[in-house]
């Protein structure tokens, strides 16, 4: 079947219409499922997620994975249109989900039609996943339990179509300030969430030695604290939580024995988790070096993706922009999504991987 704009521009009007909130996106994989059956594909249903292999997969060839995810934030307060009602206006298709991931998501799926429609020097497949908002158990992480072996990944998400070549990784830690109940009204106890705060500003002015040139520095946020129970008890416990986006030059464990090593015996820090670390692809593959030939300029990325689960070399390129992404009126530019697709098979149809 012959590639058309007209219908990945109703599959995309079709998933706006179609609530896909993290963990509720259960309608969404069945419009992706039914355009996969109507293009004579017949995916590889795991929980929510749809793998579809080229009709001719062959083990002795390498294998490009193509990525992208169907699940939406929740729309923010701001939006001043209805979010499940796609509307055109002034070039661009408004909508939840329209630049993240809903463009990349039906580009990338018609460009993998493309490519399966010839003999490709590698397999190509095509991976719809759920619950990456949130990097649940039961998207990616439940996915490539059944992939074959991949040798390199492109995911689908909002890059202006410009190669992010190397992703922030993500830890997640909760502190613990442990003080001395007292009454408020006395002169006694030892005031958790004044340690807490003390702690904070030491915490702020930490600096990680390592600068990545194209990831920059390990940024440290605290995001949320918590403390006390009423307004008369000294509270003896603060809680508080770190994001920390970690770059290439540093594993998430080391980042976390080193905060492990300034904080005062009466803190207590957990890692939520130690998976989710620095991911991307070397400059010098073949699928980059063809990218920069095509007048791409290659950056690094401060947001996580599902690239972050993979153990193969990965990157994002994508219609829309990040920038975009989670804000009131979202939107994707109509030219932006014609655009991509012959992008996508001017770089990848014929490569050697």
């Amino acid at each position: 079947m012959e590639y058309s704009f007209g219908d990945m521009l109703s599959l995309l009007r079709q998933l706006i219409a179609t609530p896909s909130i993290t963990r509720g996106e259960e309608q969404a994989s069945a419009l992706i499922k039914a355009d996969m059956l109507r293009h004579g594909y017949v995916p590889k249903e795991i929980g929510l997620n749809l793998l579809c292999y080229g009709r001719s997969f062959d083990p002795a060839k390498p294998t490009l994975l193509l990525n992208s995810h169907m699940d939406t934030v929740k729309p923010v307060a701001g939006w001043t249109k209805d979010p499940f009602t796609p509307v055109e206006e002034h070039g661009k298709l408004f909508g939840l989900g329209s630049n993240d991931d809903g463009a990349g998501l039906v580009s990338l799926l018609y460009a993998f039609y493309q490519l399966d429609g010839k003999s490709q020097p590698y397999n190509p497949l095509f991976l719809a996943t759920v619950e990456e908002e949130v990097n649940g158990t039961g998207g990616m992480k439940l996915a490539v339990k059944e992939l074959p072996d991949i040798d390199v990944a492109l995911i689908g998400e909002p890059t202006g179509m410009q190669p992010a070549i190397a992703e922030k990784g993500l830890m997640v830690l909760d502190f613990s300030v442990h003080g001395k109940a007292g009454h408020a009204a006395r002169n006694e106890g030892i005031n958790a969430l004044y340690r807490a705060t003390g702690l904070i500003e030491r915490l702020r002015s930490f600096t990680f030695d390592k600068t990545s040139e194209l990831l920059g520095p390990v940024k440290f946020t605290i995001t949320m604290i918590c403390a006390g129970t009423q307004h008369n008890v000294i509270p003896d416990l603060c809680t508080f939580t770190a994001d920390v986006r970690t770059n290439e030059l540093y594993s998430n464990h080391e980042i976390f024995e080193m905060i492990k090593a300034v904080l005062p015996e009466w803190c207590d820090v957990k890692a939520r988790s130690f998976n989710l670390n620095s991911s991307g692809i070397s400059v010098n593959h073949p699928i980059i070096r063809k990218a920069i030939g095509m007048g791409m300029e290659p950056y690094g990325s401060p947001t996580l993706s599902d690239q972050a689960v993979l153990a193969c070399p990965s990157f994002k390129l994508g219609p829309g922009e990040s920038s975009r992404s989670h804000t009131a009126d979202e939107y994707v530019c109509i030219d932006e999504l014609e655009k991509a697709v012959p992008v996508y098979l001017e770089l990848l149809d014929g490569l050697k991987i």
